[in-house]
């Protein structure tokens, strides 16, 4: 879904009295500048899809957006229960936003279990819509609900509505030859059609949606678009819901440009693309699917008019091997996984790192140790892409911050693969991988030009003047070696995870070349030019707050937070980990106190004490969900009061 930036006073042409509208013969129109939606219910009531057709007309409006889905690893969860209810956040604004959000100000529950999971989130005074059908006596005693408690008045302090969305949709489709259990699987539409109602959502993209979904079963599309559209009209018609809100376009926080909604592993895919165009590589990707990277290789595998080509192994090994193959023969070779996978390619990357062949090794993090939490967010690889590698095997490690900035952090990996001929190491995670914002479709001149040249042929003269070649003689700037394509003439040559002497590639057990080949390849990945680390510090400030990865939106609305109470802090956030920014000693050196927030119990912090000697104090959460940012906020004025 794309739209194009426009101008405010495209808006309706009505009345406007304070915050309210009321367009004649219609109810009131609240003024809002942001919302926080979040859509619950079983694993099978379709709260995904809901939350991203409602994201995608949301997107399509001009509202910046930041979404949370969240959703149990079972790929059905028992029905009813708390471990099986999946949700959908959703926060939109008329304004530029980071996060999520905190706390949702409408909760639409499907089922009790959904009302219990969530509602130690849903601050007082909140809108809580419940669908009154599945509360039922056993359905209630299954989370532990003794009395209803839509009748026991513990609910007293929220706006509730109750509906019965089942029944209503039952009905709504009494014409279709449809049994009640499959009538009652469209129950999500009216719920999403009454939610487009509300929040004044476009309509036209998810019955086009529905269309296309349901082609091969144009009944199925005409029930739930039928479904959809009675839960608008219930919206409009019922005494229940007299006020709807309308949140403006986003039209000040955007460039202009064309945007689209974009999730993390769908930025990457592109971005991937987008590097193998502008290398004018083939793209190869050798993968084996797991939770939540499985996405790039779907996405990837569609596009073979880009000479994309996809292989999904029997195992992670088969997937790195094979990706490392491509790369010997001169594709942009990628390579996806989360944490349980990384620790089996390990020594897969390692021999990557002793042939010296451009690499991307993609890890979209989530919740550990072993299986751990495989639909759950963490930060806690970074010392696995550091060190988790037999012998000195450094590799450099890069990180993006947001979803869209998932496009170019996997550019600027494959920049880095590809000028410094090494595998390179991409450490995205669960929450910017299924999560979305607005995303601006850059112009292709904009893009980086990452062409390389192979070797054509010898390129070193021996003692008797002959010429040969040498394919382990370097750039001198780069400390790269020369990537020849085999099949080359003259340009054969021998490799293999044993060490190579310095220049022939020859094998070499002499203890002075394996000193020499291991101190050149850690001064190749020290070498690497990567940009200074900008720091955002209006207010000469006396505290630091450093990040990294996913963290940015979070921290970022903290240290908004804080500065509008009058609170002065600084902030900066670290895309490339290995190597580090060379200003950065100096910007910590500049501060009386670093705070650094994490998920997992402070690997950026180990790794900055040890470099810098620096007293960073680490601030960390591995409970599998993103920081809130009035969490941090608090945190961080703690910091700066201590």
């Amino acid at each position: 879904m794309t739209s194009q930036v426009s101008s405010p006073s495209e808006q309706a042409d009505e009345a406007v009295v304070g915050e309210q509208r009321k367009p004649a013969g219609t109810k009131d129109v609240r003024r809002l500048d942001r919302v926080i939606i979040r859509f619950a219910g079983d694993s099978g009531d379709g709260m995904q899809l809901t939350g991203d057709r409602f994201t995608s007309e949301t997107a399509s409006f001009g509202n910046d957006l930041s979404t949370l889905p969240n959703f149990p690893a079972e790929i059905r969860a028992p029905a009813g229960t708390l471990p099986g209810v999946s949700s959908f956040q959703l926060h939109f604004a008329d304004h530029d936003i980071l996060t999520p959000g905190d706390a949702p100000n409408v909760l639409v529950a499907m089922n009790p279990a959904a009302l219990k999971a969530n509602l130690g989130d849903v601050p007082r005074g909140a809108e809580i819509i419940v669908n009154t059908d599945e509360f039922t006596k056993r359905a209630m005693q299954k989370v532990g609900y003794a009395t209803s408690p839509l009748e026991d008045g513990s609910l007293d302090g929220y706006s509730l509505h109750p509906v019965p969305l089942t029944t209503l949709t039952v009905e709504a489709l009494k014409e279709f030859d449809l049994t009640r259990k499959e009538a009652e699987r469209s129950k999500n539409m009216f719920a999403l059609g009454l939610l487009s109602w509300m929040y004044h959502r476009p309509t036209e993209g998810t019955e086009k949606f529905l269309k296309s979904k349901f082609a091969k079963k144009p009944d199925i599309a005409a029930a739930n678009i039928t479904a959809f559209r009675a839960g608008w009209n219930f919206g409009e018609t019922t005494e229940d819901f007299a006020v709807s809100y309308e949140i403006a376009p986003a039209t000040t926080a955007f460039p202009v440009g064309t945007y689209r909604n974009i999730s993390g592993n769908l930025a990457l895919s592109y971005g991937l693309i987008a590097a193998s165009r502008q290398a004018d590589l083939p793209l190869y990707l050798g993968s084996y699917p797991i939770t939540p990277a499985s996405d790039i290789l779907h996405e990837l595998s569609r596009h073979k008019n880009f000479g994309v080509r996809t292989f999904q192994a029997e195992d992670e090994i088969a997937g790195i091997g094979a990706a490392l193959g491509a790369a010997f023969g001169g594709s942009l070779a990628v390579t996806t996984t989360s944490g349980p996978g990384v620790a089996l390619k390990s020594e897969t990357i390692g021999l990557a790192v002793s042939l010296e062949l451009p690499l991307l090794v993609i890890d979209i993090q989530r919740g550990g140790p072993s299986t751990g939490l495989p639909t759950k967010t963490e930060q806690a690889d970074l010392l696995q892409a550091m060190f988790g590698r037999n012998g000195e095997a450094p590799v450099p490690v890069i990180a993006p911050c947001t979803p869209a900035d998932c496009f170019d952090a996997a550019l600027e990996a494959a920049r880095i693969a590809l000028t410094y001929r090494t595998p390179v190491m991409l450490l995205s995670d669960g929450y910017l991988a299924n999560g979305s914002e607005p995303w601006r479709i850059p112009e292709t001149d904009e893009l980086p030009d990452l062409t390389v040249q192979f070797a054509q042929g010898p390129n070193h003269t021996l003692d008797d003047g002959s010429e040969v070649f040498w394919p382990y003689k370097r750039d001198p700037q780069t400390l790269a070696r020369p990537w020849a394509i085999p099949g080359t003439p003259g340009l054969e040559h021998r490799i293999g995870g044993i060490e190579k002497e310095d220049g022939t590639g020859n094998i070499s057990y002499a203890p002075a070349n394996h000193d020499f080949m291991v101190r050149t390849r850690q001064a190749k990945i020290d070498g690497i030019e990567v940009p200074d680390l900008e720091v955002d510090d209006p207010h000469e400030a006396k505290t630091l707050v450093l990040g990294w990865g996913s963290t940015y939106g979070p921290i970022t609305a903290a240290v908004r937070r804080l500065r509008t109470a009058g609170e002065s802090i600084a902030q900066a956030h670290l895309r490339h980990l290995n190597p580090f920014p060379r200003n950065l000693g100096a910007v910590l050196g500049r501060y009386e106190k670093v705070v650094i927030p994490e998920m997992n119990l402070g690997q950026l912090a180990t790794l900055v004490r040890a470099k810098y000697l620096v007293d960073a104090h680490s601030y960390n959460q591995v409970n599998g969900m993103p920081f809130k940012a009035e969490q941090l906020a608090k945190a961080l004025k703690e910091a700066i009061d201590a």
